[in-house]
């Protein structure tokens, strides 16, 4: 009986060796991953949306009743102006367009978290005068902004996705996108693109 005590014990004794032993890369790995995670999140992106600020002229092109099968767009025309807030950590854009189906009044509010290097995005239409919630968050890399929420839509909740992309000193595009598959695929229904209005005295190039 003794001797089955004994050999009872080593093996757990080795098993306990084997896990402590086996463990070690695994802490070594996981340390390497957060060390990696850090390095990649020092890029500071509070001054990604410097690009916005001034006025521009928009053309937009909004599809009819999303998710639906629709291929019906509808095409405005107007003007965005955007400035700067807390030193550019913060910025709020005015967008006024007209077209066929009316006049449409925006407001866009973008807030910069230093701690996580993303931003929040809020829409806001003059005709209900509310801040949209949840914020749509996310990030530039490599000159593309990708920012994403979840949000009710005819009753179900979908993915919502915007796009900033093809920037330059005197244009940008823009494209709103909704998924109602979890991501696997978009829809495009929101596109604005922008020219930038020259100051007084300024001359594009």
């Amino acid at each position: 009986m003794n001797s089955i005590r004994r050999v009872g014990a080593c093996v757990v004794v080795c098993l306990l060796g084997g896990l402590i032993v086996s463990r070690g890369p695994l802490r070594v790995a996981a340390a390497g991953n957060a060390t990696r995670r850090g390095a990649g999140a020092e890029h500071d992106g509070q001054h990604d949306f410097d690009f916005d600020i001034g006025k521009w002229k928009a053309h937009l092109k909004k599809l009819e009743n999303p998710l639906t099968g629709s291929t019906k767009w509808t095409e405005y025309d107007g003007t965005i102006v955007a400035r700067k807030v807390w030193d550019g950590r913060a910025n709020l854009d005015e967008f006024v367009a007209e077209g066929p189906s009316g006049r449409i009044e925006g407001l866009t509010l973008r807030l910069y978290n230093p701690k996580t290097h993303q931003w929040s995005l809020y829409w806001a239409n003059s005709k209900n005068g509310a801040l949209s919630l949840p914020a749509t968050v996310g990030e530039f890399k490599n000159g593309r902004g990708e920012f994403f929420d979840q949000e009710p839509y005819n009753g179900r909740l979908i993915f919502v996705r915007y796009v900033w992309s093809d920037i330059t000193a005197n244009s940008a595009h823009f494209e709103q996108s909704f998924s109602d598959d979890g991501g696997k695929t978009w829809e495009v229904n929101w596109i604005s693109d922008q020219t930038r209005v020259p100051e007084e005295g300024r001359v594009l190039r």
